[in-house]
């Protein structure tokens, strides 16, 4: 028998309605929810829909350009990091195999002259699509905005300032990713479409994607389908929280899985959120969470040392 039960929703609104017991009750409810199923679907998350529908539109219209249009904006150098990554360069962590998709990624625009500016690469500007960069960069400050709540909440929960994450995400190393996995035109080697892993950096929010197809690892070792329902966004915590939560808040294992024969000929596409702070924040394992029942797990390092051995387990970075 199917296991469909459904991750937890949180509603954002009660997080910034100003009502302290309101406040309360939602800090409580997503440190518990990240604490037992590290996935979360969240309402009222403040990125309208239309914004979203738009994200989408344009997102189609890029992936439709023909390839060697999309390749000139595939700029090697910054290991996918910006601009456009081509089908089956990156493989999970531990896997040999490509996920089966191309993508596209737009990052940081740091607007108040901080000199972190220097340390990220421009955006690439998709001249095809006049609205897409447009579009990208007010979903970004969307996405940005409501995690910063989300991160709030979670300091909050942890006994930390609520603003212990503020000055650490901003003008952090986020990434909007657009992702998309083509039509199956023969029998695949494999069921999955990404392999099994988990997120690099502190939570990613997922604005839903246009099929079915994410699967969560849950404390029982099954997979269940997460089915992003219309106004939530899911968000889930990774590895760059967990290591400094020391393994209390847990970065989820979830995958993608091909639809079935008879939806073989559609795409699907997805457009995570991958929240990081910026590289010089440190991801030493806070002291609250190491006790003698959870003793110290992990090595002390910075957000930038352990996303760049990352990047390149995962085959971006050479």
């Amino acid at each position: 028998m199917a296991i469909t039960h459904s991750i937890p929703s949180v509603d954002l609104a009660d997080f910034t309605s100003g009502d302290a017991g309101l406040k309360a009750a939602f800090v409580q409810q997503l440190g518990k929810a990240y604490e037992e199923v590290g996935f979360v679907a969240v309402k009222n998350h403040g990125i309208p829909d239309e914004l979203i529908a738009d994200l989408y539109k344009y997102v189609q219209q890029f992936f439709q350009l023909p390839f060697d249009t999309k390749h000139t904006y595939e700029i090697p150098e910054l290991a996918g990091q910006r601009g456009y990554t081509s089908f089956g360069k990156e493989h999970a962590k531990g896997y040999e195999a490509p996920d089966l998709k191309e993508f596209f990624q737009f990052g940081q625009t740091v607007e108040d002259n901080d000199p972190i500016g220097v340390e990220y690469p421009a955006n690439v500007q998709v001249a095809e699509v006049p609205a897409f960069t447009p579009t990208f960069f007010q979903a970004f400050r969307g996405f940005e905005q409501s995690g910063r709540y989300l991160l709030q909440a979670i300091a909050l929960y942890l006994g930390l300032d609520e603003d212990y994450f503020d000055n650490k995400i901003h003008n952090g190393n986020s990434i909007l990713r657009a992702i998309h996995y083509p039509p199956i035109t023969q029998e695949p080697k494999s069921a999955i479409r990404a392999e099994q892993h988990e997120d690099i950096n502190l939570i990613t929010l997922l604005v839903g994607a246009s099929a079915d197809g994410l699967q969560i690892l849950d404390k029982q070792d099954n997979w269940v389908p997460v089915t992003s329902l219309p106004e939530q966004i899911v968000v889930n915590v990774g590895d760059m929280l967990q290591r400094l939560t020391n393994n209390r808040l847990k970065s989820t294992t979830h995958r993608v899985v091909n639809p079935p024969r008879e939806l073989w000929n559609t795409s699907r596409y997805s457009i995570p959120f991958f929240l990081h702070p910026k590289s010089n924040m440190r991801l030493d394992c806070l002291e609250s969470c190491v006790t003698a029942e959870n003793p110290l797990a992990y090595e002390p390092t910075t957000a930038g040392e352990y996303l760049d051995e990352r990047l390149r387990e995962i085959g971006l970075k050479k």
